[in-house]
């Protein structure tokens, strides 16, 4: 077995195309792509107005019949896979890349099928409520059944469940705990058998004005090791980000964590093991009892709650160091919250892209007046 030169997945000798990404790997499979782009010499293409970041337009080709045609070489043969029949060339999903931006640019997400997995796993989801933003970010457990589908069941389920058990009068821990049990039970449904259980990893923030003074207040709630954190200054200015000490705001459900807290290891130690970051935690039906831990943060001045999987924290674990790749790319998340959310993904792309990569950003000032509700936004396409 080798790997493919494209993506690095594992491909067996002989094969003429990579199962996970498509890449031609002979040279008759190369001869073969290249007879399709000169067979739709001619035909005309229009370029698509939504791009995956750090990569070129892509163009596709006008269907002369209501089948789907191929973004590679313009064939009508898609297989039931995604797979182009003439020219092995795999099709974009829905979900490979997904961005989110609210009325007003009150917050704003994004989520990338990254450069080594087939398939989007991961799932986000924001909603405006009566008095600030909810935000959901979910992680499908690649060995489970189905990952996809218990993301996009836990974001929905849990942002529209925070949304308005908050907006009824429920006090923000309440809400939280409450919107990740509720999101808990649509991930169960989902079993069709105990050995068949979808399963999934949630994270959740809720911005706010404290009802006691009148400040800004964040609640996150979580199981798994997707991440919270708190960027002081709004993340772009290092002078700033000291008015309000960045930090992140969750503690992972995983092995490495344990281990760490139980003092056996180092977190370098915990971190270097092959077992550092399998979880101890998750929404499924196969799991134990789901008890979401929840904390509530007073920010001392503006700056930004990060919500994201781990397809992007593998990259920049502390939080000084998504103000470092904000700041580098001069990118402030409390003025910018999709540019934000756009350079972190394109960022942990560039970085390598091994796993999913979903953020949502939701900026937080000081004296800020709280936007309208809105219909809880689960997709977008720029």
């Amino acid at each position: 077995m080798r790997a493919c030169p494209n993506c690095g997945e594992g491909v067996f000798e002989g094969e003429g195309f990579c199962e996970a990404c498509g890449h031609p790997l002979t040279a008759e499979a190369t001869a073969a792509v290249q007879a399709g782009r000169v067979a739709r010499e001619g035909v005309t293409a229009k370029v698509l107005p939504a791009g995956r970041p750090g990569t070129r337009p892509t163009r596709r080709t006008e269907p002369k019949s209501p089948r789907p045609a191929c973004t590679e070489c313009g064939a009508t043969a898609i297989d039931a896979d995604g797979y182009c029949e003439h020219c092995g060339m795999r099709q974009p999903a829905e979900r490979d890349h997904i961005e989110i931006e609210l009325p007003g640019s009150v917050a704003a997400g994004a989520s990338d099928r990254g450069r080594r997995y087939a398939r989007n796993e991961d799932f986000l989801a924001l909603a405006a409520h009566s008095g600030g933003i909810a935000a959901v970010v979910c992680d499908g457990v690649g060995s489970s059944p189905h990952p996809d589908d218990a993301s996009r069941a836990a974001a929905e389920t849990g942002v529209a469940e925070l949304a308005a058990r908050f907006g009824s009068g429920a006090a923000p821990e309440e809400a939280t705990c409450d919107a990740a049990l509720k999101a808990a039970e649509a991930v169960a449904a989902l079993a069709e058998s105990p050995s068949d259980a979808p399963s999934c990893t949630y994270v959740s923030a809720l911005t706010y004005a404290d009802p006691a003074t009148g400040t800004p207040a964040v609640t996150v709630g979580w199981v798994g090791d997707s991440r919270a954190y708190w960027l002081g200054g709004g993340g772009s200015d290092a002078a700033s980000e000291q008015l309000t000490q960045s930090e992140q705001l969750t503690q992972d459900d995983s092995w490495a964590a344990f281990m760490v807290a139980e003092g056996a290891l180092t977190e370098a130690e915990a971190e270097a093991h092959p077992n550092a970051h399998v979880i101890t935690a998750w929404l499924g039906a196969d799991a134990d009892e789901v008890r979401p831990r929840v904390r509530t943060f007073s920010p001392g001045g503006p700056g930004a709650v990060l919500v994201c999987s781990d397809g992007l924290w593998n990259y920049a674990p502390k939080p000084q160091d998504l103000v470092a790749v904000l700041a580098g790319a001069a990118c402030d998340p409390a003025l910018d919250p999709l540019g934000a959310a756009r350079t972190l993904v394109r960022f942990a792309l560039e970085a390598g892209g091994r796993d999913n990569i979903s953020v949502a950003v939701v900026p937080v000032a000081i004296g800020t007046v709280a936007p309208d509700p809105v219909t809880p936004n689960t997709e977008h396409a720029p």
